[in-house]
């Protein structure tokens, strides 16, 4: 218990500089992937507590080390954000956001920069404390938003090119562990017509109307699903639903000769990809096999600093199992710190897990402080008080496993 009260007080010490941290961080925008601003500010708060290594990668995210232990052990944060929308629906300033009851509602605060601040000081007083000792320790600050996996990707097979052997995703999960949560695949489904005046609409061949059946079909599949068809006992039910739309039409006079529609479906681990793509492939009648095609997309667009790295947009879908060193270290790791049992979780969303646990089969948890629920919405929020106590689990958490795992 001594190691638990020496961090509980230098958390405490640090409270005003974790919670300025935090501000600091939030009200710098980092929408589409534009991590440099806010990645120099982390940096800056990591070489001031002594980090061993902070820099950027090829890629844009902020990397931060401490020691050179032969276990790597990976805090990962998306620092990046969905934008705000019109400004003028904001009730506050969604950058400098509002404090309210000991509540910070602002753009980033729960989705995910909530967690940077007890990661970077977690690290540093778990070094101060030699809980860090047989360690390399990452916290590593991400692209994110607009496609999961890809940062942690780019870390392992391409700068700085480390195999982690384990990762503390920091989403938000109530604090709470949580252990996985279901993929998904994004899938554009594309008809093909002919083009026509629309005076004489019935000369062409209309690529909406050729579509309208597979979107029904679309519709009742993800209806099936909600009985149970694919049912996952702890990730839930998959689902399927129409995204965007695209038709392509000389003009709005003449008949649509492509209309595209984009596909987002959940996939639980009992649904294997290929069979995944033939379930979608099959909701197109058999006349219109060869009129409407179904292709997998990618994500192929530069980072801020012009670095390319091409993924298939399939997100795998993963599960830590309960018994897991990792998640029973986590367990124990909140029963040494607060006196209490808490309920393991899975996210309703997707995480950067898909590459680590779901492609690259590295155990992962998530602990974060804040309720997904509030994610991307105008009133997201976290706890203030939630984001300091993150920071004790994030400084013990190594040294419980560590005793786990010998």
């Amino acid at each position: 218990m001594t190691k638990v009260n020496d961090i509980k007080k230098k958390v405490q010490e640090n409270r005003e500089n974790i919670i300025q941290f935090l501000r600091d961080i939030v009200a710098i925008p980092s929408m589409d992937g534009q991590l440099k601003d806010v990645g120099e500010r982390i940096q800056t708060e990591m070489r001031k507590l002594g980090f061993d290594e902070a820099r950027f990668d090829k890629m844009g995210n902020t990397i931060g080390r401490i020691g050179n232990g032969p276990k790597v052990i990976i805090f990962d944060s998306h620092i990046d954000t969905v934008g705000v929308g019109d400004p003028s629906e904001w009730e506050w300033d969604p950058f400098a956001g509002k404090v309210e009851n000991g509540i910070l509602y602002a753009r980033g605060a729960c989705d995910e920069k909530g967690s940077t601040p007890g990661m970077v000081y977690g690290l540093a007083i778990a070094r101060d404390l030699g809980l860090l000792d047989g360690y390399t320790a990452y916290y590593f600050g991400n692209m994110e938003e607009w496609c999961d996996g890809i940062a942690p990707n780019t870390f392992v097979e391409a700068d700085p090119k480390v195999k982690p052997d384990f990762v503390i995703i920091g989403e938000p999960t109530k604090m709470q562990v949580y252990r996985g949560h279901k993929g998904r695949i994004e899938l554009k489904i594309t008809a093909t017509g002919r083009s026509a005046h629309a005076a004489s609409h019935y000369l062409g061949d209309n690529a909406v109307y050729k579509m309208m059946a597979t979107i029904t079909q679309i519709r009742e599949l993800d209806r099936r699903m909600r009985f149970g068809m694919g049912y996952h006992p702890v990730q839930g039910f998959p689902s399927i639903a129409v995204t965007d739309v695209e038709a392509r039409t000389a003009s709005l006079n003449a008949v649509p000769d492509q209309f595209t529609i984009y596909i987002d479906r959940r996939i639980t681990s009992n649904e294997p990809r290929d069979e995944v793509i033939a379930q979608i492939k099959g909701l197109i009648p058999d006349y219109l096999q060869d009129e409407i095609h179904v292709e997998e997309l990618f994500y192929d667009a530069p980072s801020y600093t012009g670095f390319v790295f091409p993924v298939a947009k399939f997100y795998p879908p993963w599960l830590l199992d309960d018994a897991h060193p990792l998640t029973q270290a986590g367990q124990r790791t909140i029963e040494a710190l607060w006196g209490e049992k808490r309920m393991l979780g899975t996210w309703d969303f997707s995480t950067n897990g898909t590459y680590w646990a779901g492609k690259a089969g590295i155990p992962s948890i998530g602990f974060g402080p804040g309720d997904e629920k509030t994610a991307h919405m105008r009133n997201e929020n976290v706890a203030l008080d939630d984001v300091v106590h993150a920071t004790e689990f994030y400084a013990l958490l190594p040294k419980v496993l560590r005793e786990k795992v010998k």
